[in-house]
């Protein structure tokens, strides 16, 4: 189990962004855009014309700037939607936005020019020259001449990089021969020990935000998605590393996979502040719930499958009965927004941290009642508070070590029953770290525990995967896990 974090943009509106989404999570939003841009992303600027107008070149820009943050899928302000032509042509709550043809019928043109409540909401009106352009565009039919867009991505046309992508997930498979890495709209397979790449997985989602192997290792999972645009949970065929499903998830990205004991659920939480459950491979949605406040980061199965435990950043951490998606319990009291959750392979045990830095392990089931106090009866230890907020926690595969990263590129190992167990309703601190895992810059937004147990993967903000030897914490090897291009940029930290 790891979590996929996040990493800062360079655009000039990121600061407008994160008023709305959090500075922490905007991160995810925007982690790969500097590395690769697909010439179909950007959208052609406002043009002022006389003429013909056009939906595509001109009302849809000013629509996407001034209307699109109250009017999305996430937050349908008067159900109203405009991210897409279809969308906009059906309306909200006060019926269809335009009528082709009839700008005196249009309401969209009641709400622009402050008849009815003035739009954009909060803000100044638009200049008297874009309305115009609503106008003439309906007056003249309200054509949608969006033109079709075409992928340059696929299977045989990969991905093309000019600088090492962030590393938001990695995975071992069940055997301990390869090392699944995220990369942009795609998963790359490496060998265990780095020596080489043995394929990559293209898909959709720009992000690939969490992977998981199926018990048996015949499959891997993967969940991400576009921000703003879909989310995707990726089914793949380990044999022959082909796709078996692709399976379109509500508007926002997913984090946070894990699978079911027997592999034949799938679990994750999304922007959306839901946690699903579905079937695997076919997609069904078997349980949702929506009791989180927040975005949630990530989930987990108990020890027979029947209950999923969430976290995210409205610091809950919920305990769902799968079989009805019947909230059972808040397991903690709330102290931190919550980054990164991991389960112990061996006990109902979870290992959490976030924003304060301090990793806490809880047990899954109350065993003693819960009270008007709060206590926090669950939490059996915490470890010492890291240096930054932690993004990433990992179990071994024995349940006897764990790791925590942080956002200063450090990963610290401790024993997991370091310091005994808890005898009162005060936890015990763990004790100093096994090792220190240097070598990264910015934050590990990803740790996987090789099966065997000799050997931990790190990956995050400096595009690098670095594989260190367990118990020691030896830097064995560090390498970009994607294909540079020729004159790319190779002064990535080693």
């Amino acid at each position: 189990m790891n979590l996929t974090c996040i990493v800062p943009e360079r655009h000039n509106y990121t600061k407008k962004l994160a008023a709305v989404y959090g500075s922490f999570a905007l991160l995810t939003l925007f982690g790969l855009a500097a590395t690769f841009v697909p010439s179909f992303a950007h959208a052609s600027p406002v043009q002022k014309s006389a003429g013909t107008v056009s939906y595509h070149k001109q009302i849809w820009p000013i629509l996407q700037a001034k209307c699109q943050g109250c009017h999305q899928p996430a937050s349908a302000g008067g159900k109203l939607i405009v991210t897409s032509y279809e969308a906009f042509l059906k309306g909200g709550e006060h019926g269809p936005a335009f009528v082709a043809s009839k700008p005196e019928a249009s309401s969209v043109l009641d709400y622009l020019t402050g008849k009815k409540t003035l739009m954009p909401k909060g803000g100044p009106a638009l200049p008297a020259a874009d309305i115009a352009l609503f106008k003439n565009w309906i007056r003249q039919g309200a054509h949608d001449d969006t033109p079709a867009a075409v992928d340059p991505i696929d299977a045989k046309h990969p991905p093309v990089y000019v600088a090492p992508p962030v590393v938001t997930a990695l995975a071992y498979s069940p055997d301990g021969s390869t090392l699944a890495v995220s990369g942009y709209r795609e998963i790359l397979l490496h060998r265990a020990d780095g020596s080489a790449m043995i394929a990559r997985l293209v898909g959709n989602s720009q992000k690939i935000q969490s992977l998981v192997y199926s018990p048996d290792g015949k499959m891997l999972a993967a969940v991400g998605g576009s921000p703003g645009r879909f989310g995707e949970a990726q089914f793949w065929n380990t044999a022959t590393n082909s796709l078996i499903k692709s399976v379109p998830i509500g508007f926002d990205t997913l984090f946070g996979a894990a699978l079911s004991p027997d592999g034949k659920e799938l679990s994750f939480g999304g922007a959306d502040n839901s946690v699903r459950v579905i079937t695997v491979p076919d997609g069904k949605e078997i349980m949702r719930l929506d009791g989180h406040s927040d975005w949630v980061f990530s989930t987990a199965f108990s020890g027979d499958g029947k209950n999923v435990l969430s976290t995210g950043r409205d610091q809950a951490i919920k305990l769902t009965l799968v079989e009805g998606a019947s909230f059972v319990d808040d397991i903690n009291t709330h102290f931190t927004a919550i980054r990164c959750m991991a389960k112990n392979p061996k006990a109902d045990q979870v290992l959490v941290a976030g924003d304060d830095g301090l990793p806490r392990l809880y047990q899954m089931f109350r065993t003693k009642p819960r009270t008007m106090n709060q206590e926090d009866h669950n939490l059996l230890r915490s470890y010492p508070k890291q240096p930054g907020v932690a993004t990433a926690v990992a179990f071994s595969t024995d349940g006897t070590l764990i790791a925590v990263g942080s956002e200063v590129g450090l990963v610290n190992l401790y024993k997991t029953d370091n310091g005994g167990p808890a005898e009162s309703d005060k936890p015990v601190i763990g004790g100093t770290s096994l090792a220190t895992l240097s070598g990264g810059h910015g934050a590990i937004f990803t740790i996987a525990f090789r099966p065997d147990g000799k050997q931990v993967a790190t990956g995050g903000m400096d595009g690098f995967v670095r594989l260190y030897s367990l118990p020691e914490g030896t830097l064995l090897k560090s390498f970009v896990p994607v294909p540079l291009s020729a004159g790319a940029v190779r002064t990535a930290h080693k």
